[in-house]
């Protein structure tokens, strides 16, 4: 995970350099291809890694439910994302729309989507499988999401998807038509919460256990595996080679929200105590003993983040990913959300 390819490194300025874009496309598309012949040859194919790391490693997106928030919605970005995701100039955050207004955002490994007051959305980032080019039918979104290529918006009790469809993750299931409360995605599958307390998913991973098709409350889609919430208690399946699957004792009861990375899991307990499994290659499962009385959780491809009363925004894991962290991130922080190198708040 610490070895970076020469074509996925960024210039200093955070923008990726030009000459080396195509070769993120063919890298791109040579893992997509892949994972593919992986899902054709076996039931539970192993999830693509992340771009950047090595094609036998796994790792990766608020948590995967999108932070949302009250105020005056200022987005922050900090990190190194790709796909020049980190925008920080006000003329550039004013161009976007994404200075004041927003009420909640996520972030992917290509894209990061915002979702203003008005209901309209706002994407930036990669654009090679079309991300940007928000439906109309989108407009009026009540909830978002952010997969590996592709992202979600639900409206109206419905879920609308764009983007990349390499394992259908744009095709939207009847059941998920209506009735949904809640959407999540990370990789190349997508979650999605029934008002029944049941879970459909769809796209590379479409298995739900039997204890999950009722009375969930809340839910994460990880890089390959997923995490739900019931009764307190969190409920995990899909892909395992990290163990983040394998729910703590401690994460079996009490538990107040969860957030799935692409290898590693959290849980937020009702104290205010954050627990962390799975893959800890670069300590992104490794929560520092400052981290007490948090909020809100987020767990990205190679870092965690942490909200603390106050505002304050923690984070732990590659230090890359930590790297250019606003000072408004000190205090009055109201949302957070995990990406692969990179992280977006709310203010």
């Amino acid at each position: 995970m610490r070895t970076e390819t020469e074509a996925v490194r960024v210039s200093a300025s955070g923008a990726p350099r030009g000459s080396r874009a195509a070769l993120r496309t063919v890298a791109c598309a040579a893992i997509a291809a892949l994972a593919f012949l992986a899902g054709v040859a076996g039931a539970s194919p192993a999830v693509p890694a992340p771009p950047g790391t090595p094609a036998t490693a796994q790792a990766d997106a608020p948590a995967a439910t999108p932070a949302a928030a009250e105020g005056p919605g200022r987005v922050l970005m900090s990190g190194a994302p790709f796909w020049n995701q980190r925008v920080v100039l006000d003329k550039d955050l004013e161009r976007l729309g994404i200075k004041s207004g927003v009420v909640a955002v996520t972030t992917g490994s290509n894209q990061t989507i915002a979702l203003k007051k008005d209901g309209s959305l706002v994407v930036w980032g990669n654009n090679f499988y079309q991300q940007q080019a928000i439906p109309p039918a989108a407009l009026g979104a009540t909830a978002i999401a952010s997969g590996y290529a592709h992202l979600l918006a639900l409206k109206n009790g419905g879920v609308i998807a764009w983007g990349s469809s390499l394992f259908g993750e744009t095709t939207v299931p009847p059941e998920a038509r209506s009735g949904v409360t809640a959407i999540s995605a990370r990789g190349y599958h997508n979650l999605a919460l029934k008002s029944d307390g049941s879970v459909l998913s769809w796209g590379l991973r479409s298995d739900v256990p039997p204890e999950a098709r009722s009375g969930v409350t809340a839910i994460s889609a990880g890089g390959d595996h997923n995490l739900a919430l019931k009764g307190g208690g969190v409920i995990a399946w899909g892909g395992n080679k990290y163990g983040q699957s394998d729910v703590p004792p401690a994460a079996r009861s009490g538990v107040a929200a969860v957030a799935a990375g692409w290898g590693h899991s959290l849980a937020l307990k009702a104290d205010g105590t954050v627990i962390a499994w799975g893959n800890n290659e670069d300590g992104q499962a490794t929560v520092p003993a400052t981290v007490t009385g948090a909020t809100a959780i987020a767990a990205g491809t190679v870092h965690s983040l942490a909200l603390l009363p106050g505002g304050k925004v923690v984070g732990w894991g590659m230090a890359r990913a930590l790297t250019n962290t606003p000072s408004d991130a000190n205090s009055g922080v109201t949302a957070i959300a995990a990406g692969y190198l990179g992280s977006v708040m709310l203010k």
